[in-house]
């Protein structure tokens, strides 16, 4: 596997998880990507975080206009060289169906080399606050992508009102999201401030700092 990739609905901390997955990975004797393709939405973004990825082994690949005011589609051509590298490629993609198009354009090359995708549960952003809309939402993903989800992370939360309560009153619907699309929940997200106060479970916790931050 060496393409990993993070999707879901918008708002959904697809970009902090992304970035707490490529500094993990960067912990492994190999080079790591972090590719900043969400070309949707210009208000949270992984290139926030360059000087904390690079500092610790992890070359991002981002739009060249991120981290400005200029909120201008367009992807990094240096996209190209994760396919030519031996490496981890964690891709960070955007919101729904429109963000997912891009990786249309790198489907088949991704799938020759290997993927996860990830598909990341907030119960509480609207239009996914129940396990149907959240299904359908993935199931369009797939569709706009060309590629299939492997496992859910459950990363549900209200920003800074967040605590352990807001994450595992959710536990049952993301089962049910499970049940409806026979994937595993890879991981709980939970922020490193409470993640040590989560109860015993089978499925991992990913303590998760915040990373990102909004443009106004």
């Amino acid at each position: 596997m060496k393409h990993i990739i993070i999707t879901g609905h918008y708002g959904s901390g697809k970009s902090n998880i992304a970035i707490t997955l490529a500094l993990e990975y960067a912990k492994k004797d190999k080079k790591v990507f972090l590719i900043d393709c969400d070309i949707v939405n210009p208000y949270f973004r992984s290139a926030d975080s360059k000087e904390l990825l690079e500092n610790n082994g992890v070359e991002l690949i981002a739009p060249m206009y991120a981290n400005t005011n200029l909120d201008i589609p367009a992807l990094p051509a240096d996209i190209q060289k994760v396919f030519a590298a031996d490496c981890y490629a964690v891709w960070d993609i955007g919101g729904d169906d429109s963000g997912a198009i891009v990786l249309g354009r790198y489907a088949e090359s991704i799938i020759r080399d290997g993927y996860e995708m990830y598909y990341v549960l907030n119960f509480y952003r609207p239009l996914t606050d129940n396990s149907e809309d959240m299904t359908s939402l993935m199931l369009e993903i797939e569709k706009s992508s060309g590629l299939r989800c492997s496992a859910l992370i459950n990363n549900s939360n209200l920003g800074s009102e967040t605590d352990s309560n807001v994450l595992t009153s959710t536990f049952g619907k993301a089962e049910d999201v499970s049940a409806k699309t026979g994937l595993p929940i890879k991981f709980n997200g939970a922020l490193s401030s409470f993640s040590a106060l989560l109860p015993l479970s089978e499925i991992e916790t990913l303590p998760i700092s915040i990373n990102t931050r909004k443009y106004f």
